[in-house]
């Protein structure tokens, strides 16, 4: 029977196609890996006691869910024997996670959330695994939080896996965005949705609306504008708005269709810059959409270039349709 084709078929290919390394695929393996389990525990949900709180926080002072931490080992332990790696970051561990004496070191960093929006496990909305590749700097023998300090143009990967109604891998090296879908008989995440683009245009927008009394102008301008639709000046259409409350959800909506997605700089907490992390969410996101023809920004800056200054500095993230994410940052510019 034929299958289609895996994804471990694809990243060989193209692997092949641009000079890479075997090294490189075998890190890929161990990530996919690691989401099959953690697609199973987010399945399996109450069925083996993994809802709930941990009754713990983040180094964020956030509270953890249960599949937080398990997400967590498994991210970790999938990925710590293989050679390929030479430390790891998550938005779940204060601190760089070096890879034991025991295990070989690789050249390779990876950065993960280990389970995004997971606020909805609870009540059975999609949630996913964040993923960032990055390349350990030469002659670095013992990986520093500093050697993870590098802005998302020097990606080599990025990617995510959404846990929703099927299991999908969506991921990116530079060329183009590909989609691949899981499929539970043969254990093989399968090529389903190939060089993925956003359209330009879009009538959907995306936004937690319970902050808007803390918006700043420019957000203020546009999301009023799009509500207005067709009754007010500005706009020569009618909006439909969308919120999930899960950073993966979102981004596969405006993969699959177009849309806008803003979670900006609000005066909510003056001191706290934004609300989404650099590292672990807004960097990831920002090359597959980019890659995907969209746009990613602050409102202010392009989020690839900033030049990060902590492992869970958090920023703005305005991101999608290519128009109406250019629109929004005109307004800033205004």
């Amino acid at each position: 029977m034929h299958i289609g084709e895996t994804i471990t078929q694809f990243i060989i290919e193209e692997q092949r196609r641009v000079g890479g390394n075997g090294d490189f695929t075998a890190l890929l393996n161990d990530v996919f890996t690691s989401c099959k389990a953690i697609s199973g525990a987010v399945n399996k949900g109450d069925l083996i006691g993994v809802l709930g709180s941990a009754e713990s926080e983040n180094i964020q002072g956030e509270t953890q869910k249960k599949l937080d931490i398990i997400s967590n080992d498994m991210m970790i332990n999938a990925n710590i024997w293989g050679g390929h790696l030479a430390a790891m970051a998550s938005e779940e561990m204060d601190d760089i996670y070096e890879i034991p004496g025991q295990y070989p070191r690789g050249k390779y960093l990876l950065v993960f959330d280990p389970l995004d929006g997971s606020s909805n496990i609870d009540v059975n909305i999609s949630v996913g695994t964040i993923f960032s590749i990055l390349r350990c700097p030469d002659g670095v023998e013992k990986p520093t939080a500093e050697d993870f300090m590098q802005p998302g143009t020097e990606q080599v990967c990025a990617g995510y896996a959404l846990y929703g109604p099927s299991t999908m891998m969506v991921m990116t090296t530079g060329h183009g965005v590909n989609a691949f879908t899981l499929d539970q008989n043969v254990g093989e995440f399968i090529l389903t949705q190939k060089d993925m683009k956003i359209p330009e245009d879009t009538a959907e927008f995306s936004i937690n609306a319970s902050n808007q009394r803390f918006w700043e102008p420019p957000v203020q301008r546009y999301v009023a504008e799009c509500l207005a639709g067709k009754d007010g000046e500005a706009r020569d259409k009618n909006f439909n708005m969308r919120w999930v409350a899960s950073m993966v959800a979102e981004v596969h909506r405006i993969l699959t269709r177009g849309g806008i997605f803003l979670y900006p700089k609000d005066n909510k907490d003056p001191a706290m810059a934004g609300k989404l992390r650099l590292m672990y969410e807004a960097n990831p996101m920002s090359m597959i959409v980019e890659q995907a023809g969209g746009v990613s920004s602050t409102g202010r800056e392009r989020i690839m270039e900033i030049q990060p200054t902590g492992l869970h500095q958090r920023v703005p993230v305005i991101l999608g349709s290519r128009n109406e994410v250019e629109r929004v940052i005109s307004y800033h510019k205004e």
